[in-house]
């Protein structure tokens, strides 16, 4: 019975560290770049975008999809930048465990 009792405690300790890191992904703010900086994108821990800054010199009506293409291409650069802090976040909480791909804790 010892051995079920330490699974518990082990499970409600996942439960607290999961908890903490969901309040932590509230916090997280990743940005990303394109365009040599002219577009920058912050996205929350949780993949919502949270602003957007564009360079004055890209405000011309001419450079309309230019501009369009640099703010998707900072978007995925930031999105990349979360995925990569998420997946080291997971494997400090869970001690590099392997997880079955696709399980989505978050």
């Amino acid at each position: 019975m010892p051995d079920f009792m330490d699974l518990m405690k082990q499970a409600s300790q996942f439960k607290s560290k999961m908890e903490a890191m969901q309040a932590e992904l509230d916090r997280l703010e990743v940005q990303g770049t394109a365009g040599g900086g002219l577009v920058a994108v912050a996205l929350s821990g949780k993949g919502d975008l949270r602003n957007a800054r564009v360079d004055d010199s890209l405000l011309k009506p001419d450079q309309k999809e230019i501009l369009e293409d640099l703010i998707v291409a900072a978007h995925a650069d930031a999105k990349r930048k979360l995925e990569s802090t998420l997946q080291e976040k997971m494997q400090a909480l869970t001690g590099g465990l392997p997880l079955p791909p696709g399980l989505k804790l978050f």
